[in-house]
């Protein structure tokens, strides 16, 4: 009755009161119809397929920022699975969208690994595999099929493993290791770099250990077989199916060529004490020959004193001159027995 009177007392508020209305009406109208056909083939293919996901749960997700079509066909495509809901619900595929996962990859994976029976492999988990930036798909692939690994790797510029026996002769050896992914600890476990190097590192190591290159020619196996036992894989994204050797080649014989090397610089070092030995020596000669030198020097000293000393002795009559000639005389005889005998240690002449 009110109202009848406000809109009597006022016809122009009253009808722009019913306009108002009708719009509003016909606003909420079109975005329902708007929302209903935007969402309505998700929500068909959701009911006919029993993945549970009701209109006003495809409406949430546009107010939340997460795509409903990756979350219905991700739902779906574990529902067909056969994956039970309890595994993978709605709002876990919400939380993973939006902490940045990759909501159908990780799906494929869990289905995959469901199909192949043979890996262990829960929701929780994948989630995780996949957060941490791992393809968890491909982990899962690599863990149904083993993945084969050359080692060492072609594209780091070396093409052989190379390892030395007891006797000195230098091996060569190619190989193929065969690892399967181990799920649980592909969070932090280390990478396909870390088997090749730990691998690497156990042949070397078991052609070192071998008495004789021949033992390691005979049988190969003995190094797969000591390397395996090593436990190459631990705290690795990988668990080693097999190491086989796929070729194996004698190289140079380093032992001898050490030996070689050693003698050389044994050589080197006698022959630069003896150099050492010798110029003692050389020196040595050369202070002998100057004190000779020296001594004669006094020598001809000496002498140049004897005439004054026989004068002093003649003037003080300690010498007579019958004494001075029997000495000259005495001097000359000397002097003409070492002229002869010089002469007779001369080699002869041969006669024309």
């Amino acid at each position: 009755m009110i109202d009848s009177l406000f809109f009597a007392a006022d016809p122009d508020v009253g009808r722009f009161l019913s306009i108002a209305g009708a719009i509003f009406v016909i606003v909420i109208f079109l975005t329902g119809l708007g929302i209903f056909i935007k969402f309505f083939p998700l929500w068909i293919q959701s009911v006919t397929t029993g993945a549970g996901i009701r209109l006003w749960d495809l409406v949430a997700m546009t107010f939340r920022k997460v795509s409903p079509e990756v979350i219905v066909r991700s739902k779906i495509m574990a529902v067909k699975a056969g994956i039970d809901d309890s595994l993978i619900t709605r709002k876990s595929l919400e939380a993973h969208y939006l902490a940045g996962g990759n909501v159908p990859l990780v799906v494929r994976a869990m289905v995959a690994a469901r199909k192949a029976k043979i890996v262990d492999l829960d929701y929780k988990l994948a989630t995780a595999i996949d957060l941490a930036g791992r393809n968890v798909l491909e982990a899962v692939q690599t863990s149904v099929n083993p993945k084969v690994i050359d080692c060492p790797t072609p594209s780091k510029g070396r093409l052989t493993l190379d390892g030395v026996a007891k006797n000195g002769i230098q091996l060569k050896v190619k190989a193929r290791v065969t690892v399967r992914a181990n799920l649980r600890q592909l969070i932090g476990g280390a990478t396909e770099e870390t088997i090749i190097a730990r691998v690497g590192e156990g042949i070397v190591s078991a052609i070192g250990s071998s008495e004789t290159h021949g033992e390691v020619l005979a049988d190969p196996y003995r190094i797969s077989k000591t390397v395996l036992a090593r436990r190459l894989d631990s705290q690795t994204a990988f668990e080693i199916v097999s190491i086989d050797i796929a070729d194996i080649d004698v190289g140079d014989n380093i032992g001898a060529r050490l030996q070689a090397d050693q003698a050389e610089a044994d050589t080197r070092v006698a022959r630069a004490k003896a150099e050492g030995r010798r110029a003692l020596a050389v020196a040595a000669e050369q202070e002998n020959i100057a004190k000779i030198e020296q001594n004669r020097a006094k020598v001809v000293e000496a002498e140049a004193d004897v005439p004054t000393a026989i004068a002093e002795s003649i003037e003080q009559s300690k010498l007579s001159i019958m004494d001075y000639y029997r000495l000259k005389n005495i001097q000359a005889d000397t002097g003409m027995r070492d002229a002869i005998a010089k002469a007779g240690n001369m080699p002869a002449t041969p006669r024309p």
